[in-house]
């Protein structure tokens, strides 16, 4: 039986582990309401990745490891991904899945000239997401919860930009029908931000507390992935 596949690229803190569960439970709290079977393959792990024919859909999960490290269990998503996109699987990278995709398909990841991104950020989407999808029901700028030092400084050359910050310029994008990428992470709740702040010693630890809130927009991306996912299936 087909399922939404998550990729799990990494665990999160322990102290948030124990607090709040893991990336793939935030994201399967939210995927899961579409009523699809969920299998969370964990590739940093060492599990092997599925054939594309199996799944209804996949997420690639965020990471404290660098794209740039080109660790093995990396490199292997990455170079799978293209077989995603033939064989027409929806595609969802959050934050390191979407650096990941950008990379995969020829465009180039590194560190931000403009430094860590964390917190809850303000994206704008650009005129090409008013008809995507992915965007149903969003508005055209809305705020969303992040925390990244590495981004996707040069698109792949078929990549449509579907929104940014002056931060990250490259917070959205797709490429095809079917395959995108978000830098900030949709699956996280207000407790979930709040606790990475607090995790990595902030020096604005204060000032970035106070201006974490909900972000419904970032979270309905997530739910109106898993409901393409499921249409495909």
């Amino acid at each position: 039986m087909k399922n939404l596949c998550i990729i799990k690229a990494g665990t999160t803190y322990r102290s948030t582990l124990q607090a709040f569960g893991d990336f793939e439970d935030w994201i399967g709290a939210v995927a899961g309401e579409s009523g699809m079977p969920l299998r969370v393959v964990d590739a940093a792990g060492g599990e092997s990745l599925p054939p594309p024919s199996l799944s209804c859909g996949v997420i690639v999960t965020g990471s404290h490891a660098m794209v740039t490290d080109n660790l093995p269990w990396s490199l292997a998503i990455e170079a799978w991904i293209p077989s995603l996109l033939a064989g027409g699987v929806p595609f969802l990278g959050i934050c390191y899945g979407h650096q990941l995709l950008g990379r995969a398909l020829g465009g180039r990841v590194g560190y931000n000239p403009r430094g860590r991104e964390i917190g809850t950020v303000r994206v704008s989407l650009a005129r090409e997401a008013s008809a995507d999808p992915l965007f149903r029901g969003v508005g055209a700028h809305f705020h969303a919860h992040a925390i990244h030092e590495q981004s996707v400084l040069e698109l792949p050359s078929e990549a449509i930009l579907l929104g940014g910050n002056a931060h990250d310029p490259v917070h959205v994008f797709r490429v095809g029908q079917c395959a995108w990428g978000v830098q900030f992470h949709p699956e996280y709740t207000v407790s979930v931000m709040k606790e990475y702040i607090m995790a990595e010693g902030e020096s604005r630890s204060v000032e970035l507390l106070a201006e974490v809130r909900d972000t419904p927009d970032a979270r309905l991306v997530l739910s109106n992935f898993a409901s393409l996912a499921a249409s495909h299936c």
